[in-house]
């Protein structure tokens, strides 16, 4: 059974940093596409980053672009996000979520986490 766990979130003031960290199981961590995804209160779910296996290729929506860093560490099966020059706007629960077998396209996912807590203070 595919899983997927987030950790790392938590209280930041704007400005500081984060890295969340997206722990699978379950499946070969070798062939994937897992992307970050964000949702705001009163929002809708947005993707804000994307990596696949293939060649480690990572694609970020213009929101955070420049600001957070997408990477992966096979050894430990973790997929990590870090936030850096973090602002209020950033406030949000985050997902990852992952495709199994898909090596050339972010979308779509099979899988998702239950989320972390991403609050930045102003």
């Amino acid at each position: 059974e595919v899983q997927l766990v987030e950790s790392g979130g938590g209280l930041v003031q704007a400005g500081g940093s984060l890295r969340l960290s997206c722990t699978t199981s379950g499946f070969t961590f070798e062939n994937y596409a897992i992307g970050w995804f964000r949702q705001a209160p009163g929002k809708e779910r947005e993707g804000i980053a994307c990596i696949l296996s293939n060649d480690l290729s990572t694609y970020y929506d213009d929101s955070v672009k420049g600001r957070f860093t997408i990477s992966s560490d096979s050894a430990k099966s973790t997929v990590y996000l870090q936030m850096n020059s973090l602002k209020p706007e950033d406030t949000a629960v985050y997902y990852c979520a992952a495709e199994v077998g898909r090596t050339t396209s972010c979308y779509p996912y099979a899988y998702w986490g239950l989320g972390t807590q991403v609050t930045v203070s102003s």
